[in-house]
Parts: C-alpha cells; structure tokens; sequence
C-alpha cells in the first residue's frame, strides 16, 4: 500500500518539475483546445529550447524591433557598443508609452524620408534632445571612433519644422547580423533636435542606393578636395518645395537631393572612380556589396505588426540571401527603375549605362475593393507610373487627386474600422493587397468604431523638375504584407546584372474576417485596437510556424536583447487581445500547474508522514 502511494508521489513530483516546460497551444495552433458539448479538452505540448536561426557564410540574419508600427529598429555594434538604431530612412516619431491620442496624432502628421543612406549615431556628448534622453537609450562612446575632420550636418523639414543633426564623420568596426566592417564611415551626432531618442533608439541605419548617402557624398569632395557649394540645402532645390513633407525623427528627403551636388560628382572624378569608392566610404550594405563581402548583393525585410491584431510576418532583416525556407521562385521580381544623364542621375562614360538611386519600381495599376483607380490628372502622362518602396514611411502616400478619390470612396476620411477595405498595387502582373488590418488607424480614443485610412497625399512628379519621378511611396502599410528583397545587382554593371526587387505577398484570405474580429473583440472589452512596443532582440530563433510561402509567424518573445520586457504596459485603454497576452495566458496557465502539482505532492507527503 505504501509503495502505491510512494509510486502516485513520485509521479506527481515529475508532473512538478515538468510542467514549466510545458504550454497550452495559441488559438491558431493546430493543437488548440476543441470543445464538446459540456467539456473543454486542452491539450498541451512540450516547449522545445528554441534554437538560433542563422544563414550560411557571407549572410546576416537580425531581428527587428517595433514601435507601435511607426518605426522598426534593428540591433547594430559600433566599436563595441550594442545600439538599437532605427531601419531604414524611419522618419517619424511619438513618445513612449504616452497616452494613445498623441500616437494617433502624430501617426497622421509625421512623413517619411525616402533615400537615406547613412548611417549616424548619437554620441555621449550629444546635446539638444540627447540631453533628455532616458536611462534606456544607448549613446555611442566614441573611444574607438576616428575622426576625419569633415563635419556632418544634417538639415531636415520644411521652413516650418526645421530640425537637424550635427556632428562629426569617422570610422569604427560596425558589426550588424553577424557582419562586421572595420572602417565603417558613420556620422556621430553631438547635436540634434530629432527625436529619435523618444523610440529609445540610438541612431538611423539607412538603407538606400550609395549615391545618396549625404556622408559618402562628404567624403568623396573631401578627399579630392572639393567643396560643396553653400547654396546645398534640402529645402532649397529649385522645382521641388516639397516632395514630402520632413521629419519630426529627421532624415533627409531623397527628393531634396542637390542637383549641383550630382553635377560636381560628375566633373570631379569619373564613373568608375565614383563607383569603385562605394567600398572604401560607401554606406555599411552598400559597402559590403562593392567589396563582394555578401554571398547574394541583397537584403530582405518582412515587418511584424504590433497594431490592430498583433502578429503576423515575424520582423527579420536578412542580409546577403534569403531567409531559410523561401524560394527565389516564390518571389515575384521587378526592376528598379534608372535614371539616366537627362534625368539627373549618374551615367557610365564609354558604355553610356544608367544606374539606380533609388528603390523605385513600375508599377500597373491600383486598385480599391476590386475597382482600379484612374491615374492622376497632375502628372505628366508621359511619366511612366512608378512607387518608392520606403521602408521607412508608417503611411501610403500618393497622389493628391488619387488619395481624394480613395478617401471618397471610403465615405470620407472617417469610415466604420470593422468595414474592411483592399488597397492593391499591380505589380509585375500580379495583385499585391495591402492588408485591411494594416490600412485603418484608430482615430480617437475609447471609440474603436471609427478609423481613417494610413494614407497621405505627396506632390507628383515633375517632367525634367530634377527630382525623382514615383508618384507613390509604400510604405510600413504595404510591407507588413508582403516580404520583400531587395537586390542591388552590379554596381559597375547594371545592364549585366541589374537592381531588382522581388515582392511575396502575405496576406491571408481571412485579412477582412480577422479585422471584423480583432474590432468586434476590443469593442465588446472597451479597449482601444492594442499596440505594443519592442526593442530589438540579439538574436532570432527557429519559428513556431510558419505562414503563406514559408514566410515565418510572428512569436513574440518573452524578452529583447538588450533586457526589456517587449510588451509594453497597455495604453490608457489599448486592449491586450492577440499574441502578447496569448503568451502570458500560456505562462500564467503553465505555472498554475506547477503550482498545483508541488501543493498536492506536499500535502500528500505530510499524510505520510503523520500515518506512519
């Protein structure tokens, strides 16, 4: 009889020490718990140490981080120093966990920087809003940083915002992914009004064709000893006011790009010198590619959604191939477009080549719910129709005349958030949607019952203007549905092998349902449509699943890799339905039956012992 009861006490201390290694599975796992009439199953699963996802030699694999879907940050080393800086040419900005109306607020009104290229830092003896900056917030300690001399000054904005970045230029060992380049030029800024430090990152790593890398361009007049004509100044360009409205974050537009500056290039030294110095002072991908240090000239971005219904593509930045599991014939593949000598771009000497500034494809139709939209009457018909795929814009900007069409459409610039509409872009023949999940914003707070659309109007295109020639920029919106990679071709070739960008699309057929869904459900809890912020982790693990084409699911971790909790503390009624809480059910659930199991086994071991 004793060993009966000794064998069920055994057995219940192993349920114990097991039961923290085990999960309930989410709702969408194909193990969920199914219902009978009267009863609940929940089966349960155990958790595997998760291993590290990585690529082969040549290739960098980076996880991203997230603010509230308005910037994407990625994990860089500078010298030593582990900074969070923000993806791409991210140009806008909210304060950390402040109360929802100000991120509706400047979710509407902040705009988005198209062509950055560079890569800057805020250094320890920043001033102006680095003095504000909060424990959490990185600062670069330039110990290691060698200076050039060449100072670096970044204007950003319109004549009425105006911000800046200051600083100085030089070199340090700058490792991302995996990767590491010594001698990297970057910008340490010791002065700026921008207001990156309110997303608690550290910097901008931009992404964007060398050409237009503002530190690159220093660089190169300084070493042959050419000045840069005073009258350079982004708010300046002739025939371009205001191609995009500038930034609260602050990154120069591509479209405010000096003409002069271009000419000077091509007078001072020739294409090829032009080119070949993309390896020696050239931005961080840029470089890597031009010094044939990555095993494909790429990079891909798949973008998480922390808004509405939290989830979807899990947040990575592959570089130098793609990530484990997609094929290159999943892909759909578009050139980008190159703008010739005419077109104020940079042109071969002897074989007469065009080269790309930046990520800009054609592009054949769009379309709402099904209907395709008539082309703007204020451009030029003979500019082909053509969008920047900017991975730094949180908005899709458009046309003027198209966007008031759109918005009419919609019944006006408030619609129902639970009437799910598609935005798609026709590209390379196929339909690319933009998720209905993606396209709404909460427009005021405590009402999840009206929305507007994440769109904003941008000026068109001008037929010899000097400026870039998209009507449309796709921005965070569009790329939250779809992976896309980004391949830079041959620099000294482009005709051999030219720059292209392939699309695969992400959304599921149920985008609509699930809408109707996550609004239905903040509605009936009375919470705002949730949002969450992480900082970005040190490493990516194997996915607990993944989605359309092999693209993995969104599995938020339990923390980042630089010590923070990633889901932040609910705004002032920001529901916490989807993934997030989903994780701390399961952790909530997993530890009750520890508990359980070790007070059972405890009261069963004091029987025991007051009957022997």
């Amino acid at each position: 009889m004793h060993k009966r009861v000794w064998f069920i006490l055994a057995a219940f201390s192993l349920l114990s020490s097991t039961a923290a290694e085990l999960q309930l599975p989410s709702r969408n796992s194909p193990h969920a718990a199914k219902r009978t009439h009267g009863r609940l199953h929940l089966p349960m699963t155990r958790k595997l140490i998760p291993k590290r996802l990585t690529l082969g030699a040549n290739t960098g694999l980076a996880g991203l981080g997230d603010f509230f879907d308005v910037t994407y940050s990625v994990l860089i080393t500078i010298g030593g120093t582990s900074l969070p800086v923000v993806l791409g040419e991210l140009s806008h900005s909210i304060s950390s966990r402040k109360q929802l109306q100000l991120y509706l607020r400047l979710r509407s009104t902040t705009t988005a920087d198209t062509g950055s290229a560079d890569l800057w830092v805020l250094s320890d003896i920043c001033q102006g809003t680095c003095a504000s900056a909060n424990t959490n917030t990185a600062l670069y300690t330039p110990s290691t940083f060698h200076d050039t001399g060449v100072d670096a000054t970044l204007v950003y904005g319109d004549s009425k915002t105006g911000t800046y970045a200051r600083g100085v230029i030089g070199y340090d060992a700058v490792s991302l992914a995996g990767l590491t380049l010594q001698d990297q030029y970057f910008a340490a800024i010791n002065d700026t009004n921008t207001s990156v430090v309110q997303t608690r990152c550290s910097g901008i790593l931009g992404l964007g064709f060398p050409f237009d890398s503002v530190i690159w361009t220093d660089m190169f007049l300084s070493q042959r000893q050419v000045s840069r004509r005073r009258s350079f100044h982004p708010m300046r360009r002739r025939n371009v006011n205001s191609w995009f409205d500038e930034s609260i974050l602050g990154i120069p537009s591509s479209r405010y790009t000096d003409r002069s500056m271009r000419q000077q290039k091509r007078q001072t030294m020739t294409t090829s010198a032009i080119i070949s110095s993309f390896g020696v002072s050239g931005p961080f991908i840029g470089r890597l590619v031009s010094l044939g240090g990555l095993a494909l000239p790429m990079f891909v971005i798949a973008l998480q959604r922390d808004t509405v219904e939290i989830g979807g593509n899990e947040g990575m930045l592959s570089i130098g191939g793609l990530p484990p599991g997609i094929q290159n014939e999943s892909l759909t593949w578009v050139p980008v477009r190159k703008y010739t000598l005419q077109q104020e771009g940079l042109t071969q000497d002897d074989s007469l080549e065009a080269y790309p500034i930046a990520w800009e494809i054609p592009v054949d139709g769009v379309f709402l719910d099904g209907i395709k939209l008539p082309r703007s009457q204020l451009t030029s018909s003979n500019i082909s129709l053509s969008a920047l795929i900017d991975t730094g814009n949180s908005l899709i900007r458009g046309p003027p005349d198209v966007i008031s069409y759109i918005q009419d459409m919609l019944g006006g610039p408030h619609f129902a958030c639970s009437q799910p509409h598609t935005l798609a872009f026709q590209i390379g023949g196929r339909m690319f949607p933009v998720d209905p999940r993606d396209l709404i914003n909460q427009v005021r707070s405590g009402n999840t019952q009206v929305c507007g659309a994440n769109l904003a109007q941008t000026d068109v295109p001008v037929l010899g203007g000097g400026g870039y020639l998209y009507s449309w920029s796709l921005g965070d919106p569009f790329l939250k549905g779809v992976l896309a990679a980004f391949y830079y071709g041959s620099f000294t070739g482009p005709a051999q092998d030219p720059p292209r960008i392939g699309f695969l699309s992400t959304v599921p057929s149920d985008a609509g349902t699930r809408l109707e869904e996550a609004v239905s459900a903040a509605s009936a809890e009375q919470y705002d449509l949730p949002g969450t912020e992480m900082l970005p982790p040190y490493s990516l693990s194997y996915p607990l699943s993944t989605g359309i084409g092999g693209v993995p699911l969104a599995s938020p971790p339990l923390s980042t890799g630089i010590g923070e909790i990633p889901i932040a503390p609910p705004l002032r009624g920001v529901g916490g339905s989807g993934q997030a809480n989903g994780a701390r059910e399961r952790m909530q659930v997993c530890s009750s039956v520890a508990m359980w199991c070790s007070f059972f086994s405890m009261a069963v071991w004091t029987f025991l012992r007051m009957v022997a």
